[in-house]
């Protein structure tokens, strides 16, 4: 296979299955695939997902996506959103502000929808990854080193060679075996249940819950952003470049709620609940929102979830590890889970390219750099979730007359780079290492002379 050097007594790990087709799983196959591994990635959904809400890259991530060669493709489909306003009751617009201050972006910081980011990821690695969509993992059995069963290699297996790997079913395909095996699953990750135990363990919640889903843009926004808030409740409407559909979000705080992940239906319900009431005079808030409750419950992109952390002492056990929300999900309310996937997407791949270490090694490396970026961004999306929402009306009225003066006043620049402040803190909490350089994105190996970047165990 391209990229392996001569053989050694205890070969390191070439084939690696990496469960999760989003945005981490997909930017660690680049990788991978670059650094001469031999990549699955298997996805529950029978096709690429491309819905979901606006993403932002930022810091960090932005220095990623150059190394990785997709900058230009992320700013091609940038969202390019141009103002966010927030609107009273009957949907005029009360304060009016340039979009870069509410997103917290600064210089070559970006924004793009998130299906687009999985389009380009997918279409960069999809002729150099196997993409097996449609089926899950159900069982992950290590092996240590010394026993190996050949009915179950991976798609390049090693027949005959004696060393470790993990022993994996599927609900569909047959039993295939691997050297590692990556969870990058989100933050109801099935490799983690498997591996670490049930979610409950792991998961901090951060008192709130959102909802986004598509909608006729009836509103006739243009890369527009529209703000409406009440009591414990945020809701917010908008348009992106090249997509004639709005989208909506709505977010409101609640203790943390009993609903299945995966029945649409129950969380449908829970939001209905939680606005019930809502817009249906201009008294009782925006008018808006009846028609976006309606919207929810058609659109086929519906999302809900808790705004929640993913806390774990550690990311790794044996040959299996974990990455971007799977391990260390900041929730949206960061706004840093797109960036920290592609960050530490790079991170694990130069941990296991360094030669001369094994998994546990590599897998150890990788956490130390990337500890504290996530306790940054921990620490930022749990003081940002209490913000998103008001606590009364009264400061409510606060918020809206700061954000009509603010254009007005001789300090805004620095009062829009104290409000970036925070989040550019959490986007550049890392510095990023420099690795071996990679085989071309053709995947060839090394020239000559050049040192195998292969693991070794």
């Amino acid at each position: 296979m391209p990229g392996t050097a001569s053989p050694s007594p205890r070969p390191g790990p070439r084939t690696v299955l990496i469960s999760g087709a989003s945005i981490a799983g997909p930017a660690l196959a680049h990788w991978l695939h670059r650094y001469g591994f031999a990549v699955t990635v298997v996805e529950r959904a029978p096709e690429l997902r491309t819905g979901g809400y606006k993403v932002d890259i930022r810091g960090a991530a932005v220095e990623v996506a150059e190394r990785m060669g997709i900058l230009e493709d992320i700013q091609r489909a940038s969202t390019d959103m141009r103002t966010g306003a927030y609107v009273n009751d009957v949907g005029k617009r009360i304060a009016t502000l340039p979009a870069g201050i509410f997103g917290a972006r600064l210089g070559r910081d970006d924004e793009i929808m998130r299906g687009d980011l999985a389009h380009i990821l997918h279409e960069r690695t999809r002729s150099d990854v196997e993409y097996v969509f449609g089926d899950s993992i159900t069982s992950l059995t290590e092996r240590p080193d010394g026993r190996h069963d050949d009915r179950h290699d991976g798609r390049q297996g090693r027949a005959g060679h004696d060393t470790g790997g993990v022993e994996v079913t599927f609900e569909r395909g047959a039993p295939r075996r691997f050297d590692l095996v990556v969870g990058a699953d989100g933050l109801h990750s099935n490799v983690r249940r498997l591996a670490f135990g049930p979610e409950e363990q792991f998961v901090r919640h951060l008192g709130a819950y959102i909802s986004a889903f598509s909608l006729p843009n009836e509103l006739g926004l243009d890369r527009e952003e529209l703000y409406h808030a009440v009591p414990g409740k945020l809701i917010s409407v908008y348009s992106s470049a090249g997509d004639p559909a709005a989208k909506g979000m709505l977010t409101f705080r609640s203790p943390r709620l009993a609903y299945d992940h995966r029945k649409p239906a129950e969380q449908l319900a829970l939001l209905e609940a939680a606005f019930k009431g809502v817009g249906v005079s201009p008294s009782e808030g925006w008018t808006e929102v009846p028609r976006l409750l309606e919207a929810a419950r058609e659109a086929d992109d519906f999302y809900f979830d808790g705004l929640q952390l993913i806390e774990m002492d550690r990311w790794s056990r044996g040959r299996v590890v974990l990455l971007g929300d799977a391990a260390h999900c900041a929730s949206p309310a960061s706004g840093q889970g797109t960036g920290m996937a592609l960050v530490g997407a790079y991170v694990l791949a130069g941990a296991l390219a360094e030669a001369g270490c094994g998994p546990e090694e590599a897998f150890d490396r990788y956490e130390k750099e990337m500890r504290g970026y996530v306790a940054v961004n921990h620490a930022l999306a749990a003081k940002f979730a209490k913000e998103m929402t008001a606590d009364s009306r009264r400061q409510i009225r606060f918020r809206h007359l700061m954000m009509r003066i603010l254009p007005h006043m001789p300090w805004k620049n620095l009062v829009a780079k104290k409000i970036a402040e925070d989040v550019q803190r959490g986007a550049n909490a890392i510095t990023l290492q420099d690795h071996p350089a990679p085989a071309t994105a053709t995947g060839r190996a090394p020239a000559a002379g050049m040192p195998d970047v292969r693991c070794l165990t």
